[in-house]
């Protein structure tokens, strides 16, 4: 629970500055500039797979761990993390050429830089999850997110053009690591074993695998749409998939990153796994899925009102990519589910089906431009995504079908509120009321009517509810006690 509220706050803050960021910088860059950051932010997500080699996700998995294997996991994170910016120096001009883009060169030499930085910090933040101390991680996270919002916007402002973003990348890595380092009370000494690597290697490798495919399969739309279809498409896209993909798997990822220490400490009891799965997809649910509803039916005045006329192309993207946010959000527990009971071969096995449906999809669709490409990934995520969900159940040992009944009351109540919305919307398009208040008013018709739909049709989130504000009255208790 404590968790949880933290992660929450987090978000709160986290989608605030993103949204405002957003928003501040798609009307002070041209579709080009955001183009330009775009093919280069492509490169970014390696950041993430390659700065700790996956052994935080061992640390916190493992029911023991000594010193030896804190250390070893520190310094091939550091490693690790300067080899990739070498590297990442040295592909900068191949990539600039790739794209045909001179400027690209100098912003991933400068983005390299985050690998190093980040790999400092990778083993403090897994020893802080594998405690559940929240509360520290989360606090580096909202101010290294403000304080990368702050170079971000500033850079814009001084017309640094693409620039901007890559800045805001930047500062958020410095701000975060130093902070981390502040907070943790783990401090590396020089120890190295090679048998605590193999240990932890035998778990992280598949994970490893799992992270890179992934960052192929997320970023290959990206790399085929700055290459077949051009700078400006590319800005479009991305104002889409950061829009409905991003904020959407932020609602998902908290309770992901939530889950996963907490299913380790449980990983000999699948039965209570079993549950807590149910649980939490639930909830997610009950917050993405009628949020992409309404946002498929009102994007075309969310654009125009909060982007600007000049990103209306990003339409038909959003609500055709909603579909893929809506999928994805629901399945984030399942690869934390495989990785807690030991189960990363699976995990990776399944990675290579569910890269190799989506690249055919992405190369299939680009013949078609940008619309061809967000059709083909609503397509192949449709077909691929449930199998995840089949492999989280079978290695719990229990049937698939209790997560879809689980989220059954929930669906058919953004179902209905959906289509409210729409037959709203459509009057007031007829009635010829400005696009403002007409999102306004659609937004406020969605959110009567799902809520008590939702109490209706899925009495177990009213539980739920119960149960957390029980737990919240008994925490404040025990604190009013001490």
């Amino acid at each position: 629970m404590k968790g949880l509220a933290w992660k929450a706050t987090t978000q709160v803050v986290s989608q605030g500055t993103r949204l405002v960021v957003a928003v501040l910088l798609a009307r002070m860059l041209s579709p080009h500039d955001y183009g330009v950051a775009a093919m280069v932010i492509v490169f970014s997500s390696l950041v993430l797979v390659f700065s700790d080699l996956a052994l935080g996700a061992a640390l916190v998995q493992r029911k023991e761990l000594s010193d030896q294997q804190r250390n070893t996991a520190f310094w091939t994170s550091v490693g690790a993390g300067a080899t990739f910016t070498l590297l990442g120096i040295a592909v900068a001009g191949p990539v600039a050429g790739f794209y045909d883009e001179p400027e690209v060169k100098g912003l991933v030499i400068a983005l390299s830089t985050t690998f190093l930085i980040a790999s400092l910090a990778t083993t403090h933040e897994a020893l802080l999850v594998r405690d559940m101390d929240f509360g520290a991680v989360e606090t580096r996270h909202m101010i290294g997110l403000l304080v990368g919002a702050v170079a971000g916007v500033a850079v814009a402002a001084k017309g640094g053009g693409p620039w901007a973003i890559i800045a805001q990348q930047i500062a958020t890595s410095i701000a975060t690591t130093a902070l981390i380092w502040k907070r943790s009370p783990f401090r590396p000494s020089l120890t190295f074993s090679r048998h605590a690597l193999r240990d932890l290697g035998s778990f992280s490798g598949f994970v490893l695998g799992h992270r890179l495919l992934f960052y192929v399969h997320r970023n290959a739309d990206n790399l085929l749409i700055g290459r077949f279809v051009g700078a400006a498409a590319l800005g479009a896209y991305s104002i889409a998939y950061n829009m409905m993909l991003v904020p959407f798997s932020r609602i998902a990822t908290p309770v992901q990153q939530v889950m996963y220490p907490a299913f380790s400490r449980l990983q000999d009891q699948p039965q209570r796994i079993a549950e807590l799965w149910v649980r939490a997809t639930r909830v997610v649910g009950a917050l993405t899925i009628p949020a992409l509803c309404g946002l498929v039916v009102v994007a075309p005045d969310f654009v125009r009102v909060v982007l600007g006329d000049r990103w209306e192309a990003s339409i038909p993207l959003i609500q055709i990519l909603a579909w893929v946010g809506l999928l994805q959000s629901l399945q984030t527990l399942n690869t934390e589910i495989m990785q807690a009971r030991d189960r990363t071969s699976v995990m990776f096995r399944f990675m290579v089906v569910f890269f190799a449906a989506h690249v055919v999809a992405f190369l299939i669709g680009v013949q078609w431009g940008v619309i061809g490409v967000a059709v083909a990934y609503a397509i192949s995520s449709t077909l691929v995504e449930p199998i995840l969900t089949v492999l989280a159940a079978r290695t719990l040992g229990v049937s698939p079908l209790i997560l879809v009944r689980g989220l059954a009351g929930v669906t058919l109540a953004s179902l209905a509120m959906g289509v409210t919305v729409f037959l709203v919307r459509g009057a007031l398009v007829s009635a010829e009321v400005p696009e403002l208040p007409r999102l306004v008013i659609c937004v406020l018709v969605g959110a009567i009517v799902y809520l008590p739909l939702c109490a209706l049709c899925e009495p177990a989130l009213r539980s739920e509810a119960k149960w957390i504000r029980g737990a919240l009255a008994r925490r404040r208790a025990a604190v009013q006690a001490a």
